[in-house]
């Protein structure tokens, strides 16, 4: 390894009889109790399975939390990043976020190691909660995250075509009071009702509409087809009333599905999707604040000059620990040829964006 950083290690240690029972009902939320080695400490930790279709992969992904705080967090999330071949795509969208002005959870990769056996490379996600706020020193406030397609911003379910039968379906509510559902469902009737002669002066006392439209072209340029009905967190500041929005789980970008199958670099269009940003892109004057926007990310951040030292930096960071990953190592072909794969996503999307920026 040459002049790399070490990929930091944890050693998780769980009853073998709690480990059975783990492993036994994959799709139960119960955690059990383990303890987490780190840097020659040991936390106590309760540890889950997460993820949906994810539970079925061999190389599981975990929920953990800590008993107390640990490197200031109260709990995270280890993703296995299976699909993607590169482990990248992940963690390079959320710090492309924070790059370009949106609220992102922090992320690194790590090595796991449970009961003795070597997991491999894991990302580390933050967890958007009363942690992520206080880390970053902002305004309390409510947090929800978007955990299916419900959460589209509309009155209608996607899934059935029909009436929603709550206006904030598709949410859970990670932080806040059941009084702060209220200030979502009129969230989401004001979208939904207000006249488009009032929505622009209107929705500015809902939602922060600069930093939706820099979500918006962080989303459009990674191509996160999911990432417009879910895959999100919903906060709210108490001291303005005004909701923001933030990335979750970008796995599935940079060229790649959710199954890690190429994706056309112009499937996703450069206007989006959901009710939301059809709304907020009728205005004229968000829309030429949009092209602003988009444009000077299109010149900066989102191109292979910027994105290139970050990731041949990963890439070549990760590398000797792919090789002795049990679930991956035989892919270490494919995970040389994906930076090279991410660069021509990068300038084929690029192109593309740059020659709709006028229609929009």
């Amino acid at each position: 390894m040459t002049n790399q950083k070490a990929v930091p290690s944890y050693n998780i240690l769980i009853n073998p009889r709690d480990l059975r029972a783990l492993r036994d009902d994959i799709w139960c939320d119960d955690p059990v109790p383990a303890k987490l080695v780190f840097e020659k400490r040991q936390y106590n930790i309760d540890i889950a399975y997460r993820g949906a279709h994810i539970r079925k992969f061999k190389k599981k992904s975990y929920h953990i939390t800590f008993q107390r705080s640990f490197l200031g967090v109260k709990e995270i999330h280890l993703n296995a990043e299976l699909m993607d071949k590169s482990l990248l795509r992940n963690k390079l969208s959320l710090d492309f976020f924070s790059d370009i002005g949106n609220l992102s959870p922090e992320s690194r990769h790590v090595n796991l190691t449970i009961n003795g056996k070597y997991q491999g490379v894991y990302l580390q996600l933050e967890s958007v909660d009363s942690q992520f706020l206080k880390r970053r020193r902002l305004p309390n406030g409510s947090i929800f995250y978007a955990e299916d397609d419900d959460a589209n911003f509309s009155l209608m379910s996607p899934l059935d075509n029909d009436a929603k039968r709550a206006f904030d379906s598709g949410y859970s509510r990670k932080l806040g009071s059941k009084r702060d559902h209220h200030y979502l469902s009129d969230l989401v009737y004001k979208i939904n009702t207000t006249t488009r002669s009032e929505f622009e002066k209107e929705i500015v006392n809902y939602i922060d509409t600069n930093k939706y439209l820099r979500w918006l072209s962080g989303v459009v340029c990674t191509q996160n087809f999911d990432g417009f009905i879910h895959n999100y967190a919903l906060y709210r500041r108490d001291n303005t009333g005004l909701f923001e929005i933030i990335p979750w789980d970008y796995d599935a970008t940079w060229g790649r599905d959710i199954n890690g199958k190429r994706m056309a670099y112009d499937y996703v269009p450069i206007t989006g999707y959901n009710t939301l940003t059809a709304r907020i892109l009728d205005v004229p004057s968000f829309r030429k604040e949009y092209r602003k926007i988009l444009s000077d990310i299109l010149d900066s951040q989102f191109t292979v000059d910027f994105q290139k030292p970050k990731i041949m930096a990963m890439h070549d960071q990760l590398r000797p620990y792919v090789l002795k990953d049990p679930y991956i190592s035989s892919d270490i072909d494919r995970f040389d040829d994906e930076p090279d794969f991410i660069f021509d996503f990068i300038n084929k999307r690029n192109h593309y964006l740059k020659k709709h920026l006028s229609g929009v």
